[in-house]
């Protein structure tokens, strides 16, 4: 098992903020939208450089859409900021019509995704959003792991055309990723290769395969784990060599387990080598009021959770 350490944790929020101004200063058609929470998405850098390139909408998602759209006409690159929920939920009419069906060049950037936004409850934690944005003709969706993946995965869709969501979330979590990192659009990052399971995770349950990884490696089976941090377009290439080799599959991640990242991976290995999968996410439910922390066990978002999960797939590989 290849060894992953950390020195620091920050929120992967924090990442978008910092990659927006270095998108913003590598390009000048770089323009910012926010529906009143500036700090919440770590705008204020990228404010405090280019006033002339923000603008505030106020608490009105759908008008921020629809100005964003519209920005690019003028050949601008605009990236929105609110919260996952609202920058899905509310405003899906929206972003169907005037953004996917259009093809606009908008960057929907959606933080305090999943339950870790904690104690503000079921009301704004929504765990439907991969699945709402990657049914989309066109979307490209992005869910990366650690402030440096996130602050890469910004400055890299600011040079990519076409609409895209980017999710992030706002707890503290290691930082374990390269900081110079080069973030590749739909390609699969190899976290440790190995021979009995596959553990193909995203975003923040990223850290925590690479957890249950460790675990495993001291019960004596190895773990093969990949961040797919793309979820549309996804690394089908990467998912089918791997499952080749291990012969069944643990997906993990902070979603219902309906819609997001194990529906995509199902998908591919219906349609291409029919192979034992076990899904690690919420169980077709919304979420509560808790502590990202009481949230995660409770939900089964863990590195115990894909421990059991991998073990069960590994008996239904056998049997």
């Amino acid at each position: 098992m290849k060894k992953y350490t950390f020195t620091d944790k920050k929120d992967t929020r924090s990442g978008f903020g910092a990659g927006l101004v270095e998108a913003g200063r590598k390009n000048d058609k770089v323009v910012a939208l926010c529906a009143d929470l500036i700090g919440s998405l770590k705008m204020g850098d990228f404010i405090k450089e280019f006033p002339e390139r923000f603008f505030q909408t106020g608490i009105a998602e759908a008008n921020m859409m629809g100005i964003a759209a519209g920005l690019t006409i003028g050949d601008k690159i605009p990236f929105t900021g609110t919260f996952a929920n609202f920058s899905t939920g509310r405003v899906y009419d929206q972003i169907r019509q005037s953004i996917a069906y259009s093809d606009k060049n908008v960057k929907i950037c959606a933080s305090h995704a999943g339950l870790t936004l904690g104690e503000d409850g079921a009301t704004h934690q929504i765990l439907e959003d991969i699945g709402l944005m990657k049914m989309l003709p066109g979307m490209t969706v992005i869910n990366p792991c650690d402030y440096n993946q996130t602050k890469a995965a910004t400055i890299a869709i600011a040079e990519y055309e076409g609409p895209v969501y980017l999710r992030f979330g706002r707890p503290v979590v290691p930082i374990f990723t390269d900081a110079d990192q080069k973030f590749e659009i739909g390609k699969a990052w190899m976290v440790n290769e190995g021979k009995d399971v596959s553990i193909i995770a995203t975003g923040h349950l990223v850290w925590e395969a690479i957890k249950a990884g460790e675990i495993l490696e001291q019960e004596g089976i190895d773990a093969e784990i990949i961040n797919i941090h793309t979820i549309k377009p996804l690394d089908e290439e990467a998912i089918l060599k791997s499952v080749a080799k291990t012969g069944c599959v643990v997906t993990a991640e902070e979603h219902n387990r309906l819609g997001g990242l194990g529906d995509s991976v199902a998908h591919v290995l219906a349609t291409n080598n029919p192979t034992p999968q076990e899904f690690v996410a919420v169980d077709d439910s919304f979420g509560e009021s808790g502590t990202p922390e009481q949230l995660m066990d409770k939900y089964g978002l863990n590195a115990a959770a894909i421990v059991a999960a991998v073990k069960k797939v590994i008996a239904r590989k056998k049997a």
